[in-house]
């Protein structure tokens, strides 16, 4: 191991969408990194798959790829050095409550510590424990990208509760100038919602810059002389998340908490506003590090109170077009019949690779961030940074390799360049990056 009780060393990853046996490969550089992974004191990753056996009634919609994976594979994140893993995402209910309690089930059976998810909202929301050699660790996971039968739900006194994710909920507020908000409120009414100038009258604003407004589905049109997108976090669900973060600082010695959030604000690598705040609440709340992961490619990191915050890790293994079977929905999608194959309907979603996620390397590039502790604070973050293969053909692709030379260069610019609004000094020695704490 890395430490001992007062130094040691945390390795984050973001997503694992693991679909196939890994430990078989022997190339140098993607063995180099999981001995970097086992090196370390603890392993995080966000498991992006369910451990199911393909078992489970598939949603009607999924998010995506329908996640199914072999149970099997269970040994694959052992092997990789993942003692804790997030579980709420937008694939948790892929294959119904069956799926997610195999899953459930799987990971208990080999003490792989998971959180995120479960039979109610409360046990959903609360934390996991991690018994390690430097304390005890907890782990908290929520998603704000879900289908909304995902999201579970409280139990009453007099109610049963409902198995889903633990969800981060958002209102988004649209800024309009009056010509175009009176000609939206034209293009409502004439589509038969009269009731969008109705209520414009009670949502009047006295400031001058900011007057009529209504809502439409999940979006709030404000008439603005300053036209902006911005985005907050539901405050019930703020409460109840940092609720759970203040009950695991007073259990455990060190919290984690985990984000998965494809949401941006405007630009695909800048995080959508809410998730700013509200990673800055979970560490006000107690949490010791904020892991982002979701949106598949890197975004900037944030040092808040001396406590790190990453936006997003991108992708750790990313095997999405290995998924070797699905329901007919994702092939009706596609306009493909019940003859088709898996390899029918992946060449039309990315149409032959020049679409989707295998037509963009930004997908293909990410980090390992290692997070040393010395004296039981943290000092330093190491970045390592690595490559998916984006130029390798399906079967090889999505399998992490330590990047070096002109590769590693780039990518931890690019993470330098994407930390710079959040004032993160990054300083690139070689082919690693560093931040001090």
């Amino acid at each position: 191991m890395a430490g001992n009780s007062d130094s040691f060393s945390i390795a984050l990853t973001g997503d694992s969408f693991i679909t196939t046996k890994i430990s078989e490969y022997k190339e140098p550089d993607f063995v180099e990194v999981f001995d970097i992974i086992r090196s370390q004191d603890l392993g995080f990753t966000n498991l992006e798959v369910l451990l199911n056996d393909f078992k489970g009634i598939p949603a009607a919609q999924s998010g995506g790829t329908y996640a199914g994976a072999p149970t099997a594979l269970a040994d694959e994140l052992k092997w990789a050095g993942f003692q804790i893993v997030a579980r709420a995402n937008n694939h948790s209910l892929d294959y119904s409550y069956e799926g997610l309690r195999i899953t459930t089930e799987t990971l208990n059976k080999k003490g792989i510590v998971h959180a995120g998810v479960g039979e109610n909202l409360a046990e959903a929301r609360s934390p996991a424990y991690c018994e390690t050699h430097f304390g005890r660790v907890a782990l908290l996971s929520a998603s704000s990208s879900f289908a909304p039968w995902g999201r579970a739900g409280h139990t009453r006194p007099d109610f049963q509760g409902r198995p889903g994710l633990s969800p981060l909920r958002y209102g988004t507020k649209l800024l309009v100038k009056s010509e175009q908000f009176q000609v939206l409120t034209e293009l409502l009414e004439a589509a038969g919602f009269g009731w969008v100038r109705r209520q414009q009258k009670d949502g009047e604003k006295d400031e001058p810059e900011q007057k009529r407004q209504f809502s439409f589905g999940d979006i709030t049109f404000v008439e603005s002389d300053i036209p902006g997108l911005h985005t907050e976090p539901n405050e019930k669900d703020v409460e109840e998340i940092t609720k759970w973060i203040k009950d695991a600082k007073r259990q455990a010695d060190w919290v984690l908490f985990t984000l998965h959030a494809h949401e941006s604000h405007l630009d695909r690598t800048v995080p959508a506003e809410f998730v700013v705040q509200f990673a800055k609440a979970c560490i006000d709340a107690g949490a010791d590090m904020f892991i982002g992961h979701g949106p598949h490619l890197l975004r900037g990191i944030e040092i808040y109170n001396g406590k790190p915050i990453f936006y997003s890790l991108g992708n750790f293994i990313f095997q999405n077009d290995l998924v070797y079977k699905h329901p007919q929905d994702i092939y009706d999608r596609y306009g493909l019949s019940l003859e088709a194959t898996p390899a029918d309907m992946y060449d039309t979603r990315s149409k032959g690779d020049k679409a989707g996620f295998p037509a963009d390397p930004i997908y293909w590039e990410s980090v390992i961030a290692v997070v040393h502790f010395e004296n039981k604070k943290p000092v330093r973050v190491e970045l390592i940074p690595i490559s998916l293969g984006h130029e390798k053909r399906r079967s090889q692709r999505g399998k992490p390799h330590v990047a070096r030379g002109e590769k590693a260069q780039k990518i931890l610019n690019d993470v330098k360049k994407l930390s710079e609004p959040f004032s993160t000094a990054i300083d690139i020695r070689k082919d690693r990056g560093f931040i001090e704490l």
